[in-house]
């Protein structure tokens, strides 16, 4: 402490000096506006110098951490690319295998293009209205298909419109198989979901697995063998537990059908006249 007094009283003059240095600037720069004005000036832009060094470094120091943000980011974005591409491949090869199945299913099919005028899919029996009828050859018993699926059959008929009984109207019953191991069930909608119907009656013994395609038996004169119906999407055991049970995930979207097609085989009527005639033989 002696020291520091010491001091002050050694160099009192250079403190008394600089006391009055600052009086006299604080005299000049508070009561003149010129001067005043340049002061704030020049400390407005020593400020600003200052602020933006200390802004940069900052920004430097921040690098790191934006890069580190920037890299998980585009590994991020990496995955999500590569998982749109590997589904976008999916999607396309599924969609080339139905249209495959499809065109083998019709070969030696009339087929006859409508369009659909009305459409219901949240009734428990819904139908579909077409604008063609039995003026362009579309009669009753034939069956309805779009460009991903079966849709139903011809239930009625005039000159230029023809009424459905689409998969989704719960007197609705078509016979399907499962493509890989042909064991066969009747399809059915349960009256809910657009999206789903179930394929019953499949014996015990029948083998099939998650995501196996159905497609159509062929066990009638409406619907020719392999017209894709949809995927394997969950099982259960019937309410009897003497058969299994598949939800089926239908290909057909009903709530977006506008175009579809009619068709019979060439030999329309054949089929169906002969098993006529033997349910008649049978009931004699």
């Amino acid at each position: 402490m002696r020291n520091l007094i010491n001091f002050i009283l050694k160099y009192d003059y250079w403190f008394l000096f600089v006391l009055l240095e600052i009086v006299s600037f604080v005299l000049l720069f508070r009561f003149n506006n010129y001067q005043g004005s340049v002061f704030f000036s020049s400390a407005n832009y020593v400020s600003g110098v200052i602020y933006e060094t200390s802004h940069q470094v900052t920004q430097y120091f921040g690098l790191r951490g934006v890069n580190e943000r920037l890299t998980a980011r585009n590994v991020q974005l990496e995955l999500e690319v590569e998982n749109l591409s590997r589904q976008l491949a999916e999607y396309g090869k599924d969609t080339m295998a139905i249209t495959r199945l499809r065109k083998e299913a019709l070969q030696n099919y009339r087929i006859v293009d409508a369009h659909v005028v009305n459409n219901s899919v949240t009734q428990a029996n819904n139908f579909i209205t077409l604008d063609k009828g039995s003026a362009d050859s579309i009669q009753p018993e034939m069956g309805v298909v779009c460009g991903n699926g079966i849709v139903g059959i011809v239930y009625l008929t005039a000159s230029h419109h023809s009424i459905v009984l689409p998969v989704l109207n719960a007197k609705s019953n078509i016979s399907c198989k499962i493509k890989r191991t042909s064991y066969f069930g009747i399809l059915k909608w349960d009256g809910n979901s657009s999206q789903y119907a179930y394929l019953e009656d499949l014996p015990r013994h029948s083998e099939f697995a998650l995501g196996d395609t159905v497609v159509t038996s062929g066990h009638s004169s409406v619907f020719p063998v392999g017209i894709p119906v949809g995927t394997v999407d969950d099982m259960s055991d019937s309410h009897d537990g003497l058969s299994y049970l598949l939800k089926i995930r239908l290909f057909t979207d009903f709530a977006r059908l506008n175009d579809v097609q009619v068709i019979a085989p060439l030999n329309y009527g054949e089929q169906a006249v002969l098993e006529d005639s033997v349910k008649v033989l049978l009931n004699n």
